[in-house]
């Protein structure tokens, strides 16, 4: 196994693990952060229902409207504006943050504190 083949089967058992624990429902739903080395993207989901209700992302219109840049911590805190108006404007107020494995830390909890400046509740 080689060292790439290794940090992707790491990061998919600290995922699974954190999926263990959290779930989303309808009154709270899950706010799911993806990350790469180039983009970032966040959807918030109903897992009861099996639905996404709203989603943004790093290659979207509406993140290209900031000027920011993708792959930054301020381009992170931006998208995590716009997902938290998003969720309002869904009638979304409290969500459990999934960070998909990865720390937090960096763009991810700059996401987070977006969200949370947004006025999502987590």
């Amino acid at each position: 196994m080689n060292k790439l083949q290794k940090k992707q089967a790491g990061l998919r058992r600290r995922h699974t693990r954190v999926r263990g624990k959290i779930s989303g429902t309808p009154t709270r739903p899950r706010l799911c952060v993806s990350r790469s080395n180039a983009n970032i993207s966040a959807q918030i989901v109903d897992d009861v229902a099996h639905k996404t209700i709203c989603a943004a992302s790093t290659l979207g219109a509406d993140f290209k409207a900031t000027g920011a840049k993708a792959a930054t911590i301020e381009g992170a805190r931006a998208l995590g504006d716009i997902i938290g108006k998003k969720a309002q404007e869904n009638g979304v107020k409290e969500v459990v943050f999934d960070r998909g494995g990865h720390l937090y830390h960096g763009r991810v909890k700059a996401l987070a504190e977006g969200a949370r400046e947004s006025g999502l509740k987590f």
